[in-house]
């Protein structure tokens, strides 16, 4: 178990480059979601088929498959997800501006993964506010978007808050695929560094990439744990 201590400055900054990853792919899965809801609750035809198409595709193709064409096959394209590294974001994550393109492809794949399990649990959420409700806004004259923004997604976040936690959940245990897709220097990649490169043994390492992310999920878990208990 010495490892723990010895190494604790290679588990600590895989520790803080999975946080910025998971931080990053949760937000983009949350904004991909509500949109991918947004259309999937449309009157337009066109924009009901295109958000149940990307849900059907994503929820039903492995996270690994994802991940592969994300990491090679965006370059075979001719893109590294330059688009994602936001000036002034790369500040904050620092990781979004440096050349080496994969944690920007593994943002785009976690976000795009998530967001479809995001957007099924936004829906039901949806689906759970009354009818009476958005008639009556209707009857006031609000449009669609209007409608949406102040009845429908306020109370369809409110009542998906735990359902969306649990995703967000298991997005940071999915997370952990990244490092065999070209991130360098994440818990899963630090963990075949110490193991394969360095020769230390298995089960330490992984007991300290274990703690890693249970301090990233059980927190989380604990919070909504409360939150359904309050509701």
């Amino acid at each position: 178990m010495n490892v723990l201590v010895d190494r604790f400055d290679l588990f600590a900054n895989g520790f803080l480059l999975t946080l910025q990853l998971c931080i990053l792919a949760a937000s983009g899965a949350l904004l991909v979601g509500t949109l991918a809801a947004v259309m999937r609750i449309s009157p337009v035809p066109p924009l009901r088929a295109l958000g149940a198409g990307y849900v059907t595709v994503f929820r039903n193709v492995p996270l690994t498959v994802v991940l592969f064409f994300t990491a090679f096959g965006l370059p075979a394209l001719g893109s590294d997800a330059r688009f994602l590294a936001i000036p002034g974001l790369d500040i904050i994550f620092p990781r979004l501006g440096i050349d080496l393109p994969y944690f920007r492809f593994a943002v785009l794949g976690l976000s795009l993964y998530t967001g479809a399990f995001v957007c099924e649990a936004l829906r039901s959420g949806a689906n759970a506010v009354a009818a009476g409700q958005s008639e009556a806004a209707r009857a006031l004259g609000l449009g669609f978007g209007q409608n949406l923004r102040y009845v429908v997604l306020p109370q369809a976040w409110k009542a998906a808050i735990v359902p969306l936690g649990s995703v967000i959940v298991a997005m940071i245990k999915n997370s952990a695929l990244a490092g065999f897709f070209g991130v360098v220097g994440d818990l899963s990649s630090t963990a075949e560094v110490l193991t394969s490169q360095e020769g230390l043994p298995l089960i330490p390492v992984f007991i300290g990439i274990s703690i890693g992310y249970l301090i990233m999920t059980i927190p989380l878990g604990v919070v909504l744990d409360t939150v359904e208990r309050r509701r």
